[in-house]
This record gives structure tokens, C-alpha cells and sequence, in this order.
């Protein structure tokens, strides 16, 4: 049987061989186009997650299930000429998340009816996430170790029917590797300000480890842990509206000693966004190895369409232009749900982070059909005239280098995507170990 990748990572980090991988979990096409172009420059395997909240069996938040996620995902392949067979689909907090507020036994079942369609969609990493209290658990005691292994024990079960299933019909099919913890973060970064978090303890590690193998064990699932390759942890970054807190290695010493014996599993760092280059490379030497990453992503989506819109009012009659950042920031004044409670302070306040928040909320809004008019007319607007390079440097100082030195178009998309590549490539030089002697600089 083919060996996963998730594996291959881990086979070469044990013979020394310095190598992560990164985890986009995002929907953004222009995010997805970025990451498949790179990856295609690379050769490389692809690791792209869906959240429970984005994507579910009701539809989540992109009004898409597993399998509609997964064929947008290979049509985007298509469009960039990338392997499909290099793509890794994960599911990410695949758990009764999305219905915390239920009781146990009607949140459970929803998050197992979730688990199997991700596994018969064919997604291959799978995060089981039941670190969260339902709305049956006490609302003062910290939900227990115990708890939480004994549900994702529950969930492991579900994915392992579902791809004996797909055996049957696929006796080759590709078993999913796991990720499982107890400390994870929640999706897209904090709310609260935070100047620091507390770090994962090597004794907390390893009660994870042991008491989801005691779990397993129950349920005569004792060869699982042959497909658990990670554990999530709080290594010591997190983000939220205007805050960065970054990782610090000489704090992390304990932890990466732990998570060194276990040589088939690695750490799994949630919130990783806005950390330098530096900073990621060294959380993958000291055992993160797999490094997710969303908002930044999508911020610099962002970014790149705002800086466009900036070249827009230079070059084109005001009656013409799309006014995309008016257009983004009306359909959020007009459908509030996913920043209203997030975003505090003044009215003045309010408005500049609905734009720039490093928790990048407007991502929600990118698929909303005004915002999607208006980024199609800003791009065939400045499609349609000379874009000088004086006027390029002055709002896109990177793409402009790349245009000068002719490795990279004036197209307005394209433009835009390379300001994602720049994010991108703060991954690749971390989880890379021939990065640097990589073609990718070479002009």
C-alpha cells in the first residue's frame, strides 16, 4: 500500500532530515491557487484543511460539504495544472464543535455523521477535536483528559468503519492519518487580548498520549496509534485582533524533549500566523512539525486586492472604478454576525478593524456575490490599462521586483496571489530543508 505523506514527513524527520509540513485552512480561491502554484514549483504534496464551522454535512459556514470542498479544491488543481494525487484534504476541529452547545449524546452524533463524511470524501488527515465542553458538561470543571480521549476514541471508531467501507470497493485506498490533543486552540485565533499564552507541559503531553492509547484499548482499536502522527499543542503562539504573541523557543525546551519519544508522532502548532520566517523554521526543528495557518493567509489576499484598489483610484475614472474595500465593508455593515461580537470600541475603531485585523474577519465575506463583482471589475479594470512600475512600487514593492526582473505578470490576479506567495514562502523556507538551494531563486 502507498505510503502517506504525513508519514513520509515523519520517516524523514527521524533519519535527520529537517522537514515539516504547512497546513492551509482556508476556502479563499485566490489563497488555494497560490499554495497549489508554489507546490507545483516544488514538487510537492499539498496539505489543505477544512474546518467543521467552514465545511459539514449542513453545508458550515461556505455553504459546502466535505465532498462539494474537495471538488473546488481539484478544480482550482485543474486551473493551475497541479497534480490532484499531491493534494492532502484534511478535515480540521472535526468534532461536535459546531453544536457545543447540545447535549453529549445529540452533539456526538452529529460530529460521527461529520467524521465519515470527511473519510468518504476521501480526506486523509483528520483532526479529532472533542476539547470542547457540550452543553451537558459542567459549566465550572475543566473537561478532564478522560472525557476528551473517550469521545475522540468514539469519533477514531466512526473513520475506521467508514474506510473499511471504502476498502471494499478500494483495496488499495490509502488509510487517513490522525491528529489528535487536548489542547487546541479555536479556530482562527483569539478574541481576548493575550501578550502571552501558556505553553503545552511535557506531563500534559504525554497523559494525552496515554490515556487516548487506554481509550483505543477500550474499543479494541489498539493498532490505531499506527495512524496518529500528531498532537495538537500550545507551543506558545496565538494571535487575535491586534495582537501577536510569538514563539520563543528557550520556553518550549521541555516540550520538545517530551515529544522526542515519540518517534512516530510529531507536534501539530495551530495559530501560527504572523510568525517570521525564523520563528516557524525553528518550531519545526524543536518538533512542530506541522504548522497551520488561515487568517494570514487571507489577510495578505486582502492586502494584495486593497493595494490594487489603491492602484485603481490612480488609473481609473472614479464613476468606472469597483470601490472594492466601500463594497467589502457595506456587505459587512449589512450581515454583521461574524464580527460584531469580535470587534470592540469606537465606531472609527470598528472600521479599521473590519479592514485590518489580524483575525481577518472580512474572510467571511469574500465569497458574498457584491464582494465577488467587485474584485472581477477591479481586476478587469486595471487589465485594461498600463499599470506604470513607479505607481506598482509605490503600493506592491515586492510584486514590483518580481515584474522588473520578469518573473511575474501585471495581471491583476496574478498580482494579487503573489502577495499570498510571500506568506507562503515564509512556510516553505521552514519546513523545506533544500529550500534555499531550491530554483525558486533562481531568475
Amino acid at each position: 500500500m502507498k505510503r502517506d505523506a504525513m508519514h513520509d514527513m515523519i520517516f524523514k524527520r527521524n533519519m535527520g532530515i529537517h522537514c515539516g509540513m504547512p497546513s492551509y485552512c482556508t476556502s479563499n480561491d485566490l489563497v488555494l491557487e497560490a499554495a497549489l502554484e508554489q507546490g507545483k514549483r516544488f514538487g510537492d504534496d499539498v496539505l489543505i484543511e477544512a474546518t467543521s464551522n467552514q465545511v459539514n454535512q449542513f453545508g458550515g459556514y461556505t455553504g459546502m460539504q466535505p465532498e462539494d470542498y474537495k471538488e473546488m479544491v481539484y478544480e482550482l488543481a485543474d486551473r493551475v495544472g497541479f497534480p490532484k494525487d499531491h493534494i492532502i484534504l484534511g478535515g480540521d476541529h472535526l468534532g461536535p464543535l459546531p453544536w457545543f452547545q447540545e447535549p453529549e449524546e445529540s452533539a456526538m452524533k452529529k460530529a460521527e455523521d461529520l467524521v465519515r463524511a470527511f473519510v468518504l470524501a476521501g480526506y486523509k488527515k483528520i483532526h479529532l477535536d472533542t476539547s470542547m465542553r457540550l452543553g451537558d458538561d459542567s459549566e465550572t470543571e475543566i473537561l478532564s483528559t478522560r472525557t476528551i480521549a473517550r469521545r475522540g476514541a468514539r469519533l477514531y471508531r466512526v473513520c475506521e468503519d467508514a474506510y473499511q467501507e471504502m476498502l471494499k470497493k478500494n483495496p488499495s485506498e490509502m488509510r487517513p492519518s490522525y491528529i489528535i490533543g487536548s489542547e487546541v486552540p479555536i479556530p482562527g485565533g483569539e478574541q481576548e487580548k493575550e501578550d502571552q499564552v501558556a505553553i503545552t507541559k511535557p506531563e500534559d503531553l504525554h497523559e494525552t498520549i496515554r490515556t487516548y492509547r487506554e481509550e483505543f484499548e477500550k474499543l479494541h482499536l489498539g493498532y490505531a496509534f499506527d495512524s496518529i502522527v500528531g498532537v495538537v499543542v500550545q507551543p506558545g503562539v496565538e494571535f487575535g485582533d491586534e495582537n501577536l504573541v510569538r514563539y520563543n523557543r528557550t520556553e518550549t525546551v521541555e516540550l520538545s524533549e517530551a515529544i522526542a519519544q515519540y518517534p512516530g508522532i510529531v507536534l501539530e502548532g495551530h495559530s501560527t500566523d504572523y510568525q517570521s520566517p525564523k520563528q516557524l523554521k525553528e518550531m519545526v526543528e524543536d518538533g512542530v512539525a506541522i504548522l497551520k495557518v488561515g487568517p494570514a493567509l487571507t489577510f495578505a489576499a486582502r492586502e494584495g486586492l486593497y493595494a490594487l484598489s489603491h492602484i485603481e483610484e490612480e488609473l481609473i475614472p472614479e464613476a468606472d472604478r469597483a470601490n472594492l474595500p466601500a463594497v467589502w465593508d457595506k456587505v459587512m455593515m449589512e450581515n454583521p454576525a461574524n464580527w460584531e461580537i469580535y470587534y470592540k470600541g469606537t465606531e472609527e475603531e470598528k472600521a479599521l478593524k473590519r479592514r485590518y485585523s489580524l483575525s481577518d474577519r472580512s474572510r467571511y465575506y469574500y465569497p458574498h456575490p457584491d464582494v465577488q463583482a467587485a474584485i472581477r471589475k477591479l481586476f478587469a479594470n486595471l487589465d485594461n490599462v498600463h499599470i506604470p512600475l513607479g505607481l506598482l512600487h509605490q503600493y506592491m514593492p515586492q510584486q514590483y521586483i518580481k515584474v522588473r526582473d520578469g518573473i511575474l505578470s501585471k495581471k491583476a490576479r496574478d498580482l494579487a496571489k503573489d502577495n499570498v506567495v510571500e506568506r507562503i514562502e515564509d512556510y516553505n523556507y521552514a519546513t523545506k530543508y533544500n529550500y534555499m538551494i531550491s530554483s525558486v531563486f533562481v531568475g
